[in-house]
């Protein structure tokens, strides 16, 4: 069966993601299209054998008999053109903020609650923060073994969450510190080399950033549940992979070895928890990796009936692409576009 889609966003991080996956993965694309602004139309690139010229995204009918539309292009992009990409019945897998926390539009994750994708009213399904993502597949598998109640969680983001740039600015800024020239900032509030800057995306009144804000209300949604998630995100000088560490109390304790079975039982979820071998996950080791990596596994002595445990995924691909492209993957088995 043969599969028509579009990428739009195709010249940014998360679509070139996009198209190495449909290769990658033997996605049954009969068809692929790339979108994206009029400095990138024009651009060619090669996909799953086919060569592809971006074409400009308008307020036209191109996307007349596509079937799904993978959309990484930022929400003002999604909220404008969301009904041009559906109009003529493409499903729209969106990427950004945009459309998560409405009422009418599910947000996905395909370990967690793919049944949810089979509902969409407005052709839309929304993918999740990549932060949330990695999370909440952890979470999902501890869910299983009690309720849970609350969640801490502290993030340690790579440079690539903010784009291509973002990863551009990192290494100018190795390179320029290894030649004694000035440091240029403009992607970050401040110089990201040798730092750690607790702030990523605005600020609300109440002092939380959107970004943390976003993992509190995308897991309850996700997870369906009212689990409390308090989080503190973070930009850390990695290029590629977001790490966590978090703590969670159910309504029930959680004993280590059942956390670390459930974990291993989990899909999506590898387990790489050895501290007397040095063997933990680390971002190095999760860039250009599909799975969710879970270690340093352990009882919280704060919370004797609480777990903790460290998590990391590669957040470009898992916490964006890889995730869309699953969902996709999962609607197909499940018959969504048999012709």
């Amino acid at each position: 069966m043969g599969i028509k889609i579009a990428i739009i966003g195709a010249s940014g991080a998360v679509g070139g993601e996009f198209m190495r996956l449909i290769e990658q993965r033997n996605f049954p694309a009969a068809e692929i299209r790339l979108f994206g602004s009029s400095r990138s139309a024009g651009k060619e690139y090669k996909v799953a054998g086919q060569l592809c010229k971006v074409e400009e995204l308008q307020d036209n009918d191109a996307f007349r008999g596509v079937d799904i539309a993978f959309v990484s292009a930022g929400g003002d992009t999604s909220r404008k053109y969301a009904e041009v990409i559906t109009r003529h019945g493409a499903l729209m897998i969106d990427n950004s903020s945009a459309f998560r926390m409405a009422e009418d539009v599910p947000l996905v994750v395909p370990e967690v609650n793919p049944t949810d994708a089979l509902v969409t009213p407005r052709n839309i399904i929304a993918n999740p923060n990549c932060s949330t993502i990695q999370m909440v597949v952890a979470l999902h598998a501890l869910n299983k073994i009690t309720p849970l109640r609350q969640v801490h969680v502290a993030t340690y983001q790579a440079a690539s969450g903010a784009g291509n740039l973002a990863m551009e600015e990192l290494r100018q800024q190795v390179r320029d510190e290894a030649e004694n020239r000035p440091l240029e900032v403009n992607k970050f509030a401040h110089q990201l080399l040798y730092n750690v800057i607790p702030h990523i995306d605005v600020f609300a009144d109440d002092d939380y950033t959107k970004e943390e804000l976003k993992m509190h209300h995308e897991t309850q949604k996700i997870l369906h549940s009212s689990i409390a998630v308090s989080a503190t995100c973070v930009r850390v000088p990695v290029l590629r992979a977001h790490s966590e560490a978090i703590w969670v109390e159910g309504e029930r304790a959680i004993t280590p070895e059942e956390a670390r079975r459930a974990f291993e039982a989990q899909e999506g979820i590898v387990v790489v928890d050895d501290p007397k071998q040095l063997q933990y996950p680390m971002p190095l080791f999760a860039a250009d990796q599909d799975p969710v990596y879970v270690g340093r596994i352990r009882q919280d002595i704060a919370h004797p009936g609480g777990i903790t445990f460290w998590c990391v995924a590669d957040q470009i691909r898992k916490g964006a692409a890889l995730n869309a492209v699953q969902i996709a993957e999962w609607l197909i088995a499940h018959g969504r576009f048999a012709k």
